[in-house]
């Protein structure tokens, strides 16, 4: 039987990560991540942090892990794993996210973010429309991104308990289309899918985008705006002293009780 095909070609994310030099997307993961680290009442000792950008994290204690198909971190090794803003290029989302379980201790947590379905959605709008009406084809040129109840999904499959997902939208202001491009190029954010295109794209396709771009999504204040979705996965290792539910049907208490209000039954 034939292996389905990769989505992101290795060796074009390689390229363009090596490339990059403006990470204020990787900057804005990092601190996020962070800020929820400080807001667990719970000392972390042996934290590993999964990225593409190990010089974002270079301040970090941490050990950094380069986020391959295989990720090169001990089982058992950590009581904290962050995985970095890459989980949207991963061809294997949820087997990278079993790796980290596997890495955590008992009661270790994992926090993961990812870029959301809702990142984009004005660029991949107007280059399809602008694609459409100039050669009369479509072609894959931004990254699909997972939304939010799907992700969250990923952390149950990947055998993580209390798992939460939460998203953190980003709206960015451009000068215009060209300026948003150049930027993604920058944070090594380019097209490194592997069904891409493989020769130029007709100069007409772009300045058509760019047209409607402007017209349909514009600033306040002039220019165009850009949104990125940011999501937070959290979830943790199992471990007995974490709290269970309880087995359906074993509750002593009815809930109008607690609410002080009068119980409604159901017609047959």
């Amino acid at each position: 039987m034939a292996q389905p095909t990769a989505l992101t070609d290795p060796a074009a994310l390689a390229r363009n990560r090596a490339r990059a030099h403006a990470l204020f997307l990787q900057d804005t993961a990092r601190d996020e991540l962070q800020d929820r680290v400080a807001m667990v009442n719970k000392p972390f000792h042996a934290a590993a942090v999964v990225t593409g950008f190990p010089a974002v994290w270079t301040q970090s204690d941490a050990t950094i892990v380069s986020d391959n198909d295989v990720l090169d971190i001990a089982e058992g090794a950590h009581d904290l794993v962050m995985h970095s803003l890459g989980l949207h290029w991963a061809n294997d989302p949820v087997g990278q996210l079993i790796q980290c379980r596997r890495a955590l201790k008992p009661d270790g947590l994992l926090l993961a973010a990812s870029l959301g379905g809702q990142s984009l959605h004005e660029l991949r709008a107007c280059l399809a429309e602008a694609e459409i009406a100039v050669s009369g084809g479509l072609s894959p040129r931004v990254a699909p991104m997972a939304e939010l109840r799907d992700l969250g999904a990923l952390l149950q499959r990947a055998g993580l308990a209390l798992p939460v997902a939460d998203s953190v939208p980003l709206s960015v202001q451009y000068r215009d289309m060209w300026h948003l491009m150049r930027d993604l190029r920058a944070m090594g954010e380019g097209n490194a899918l592997t069904a891409r295109l493989r020769h130029p794209t007709r100069r007409a396709v772009f300045d058509r985008a760019a047209d409607i771009y402007s017209t349909t999504y514009p600033g306040d204040t002039g220019g165009i705006i850009a949104t990125f979705e940011l999501i937070v996965l959290t979830g943790w290792a199992p471990d007995a002293s974490q709290p269970q539910p309880l087995r359906p049907g074993s509750a002593t208490a009815r809930l109008a009780d607690a609410l002080g209000t009068d119980e409604t039954p159901l017609s047959d």
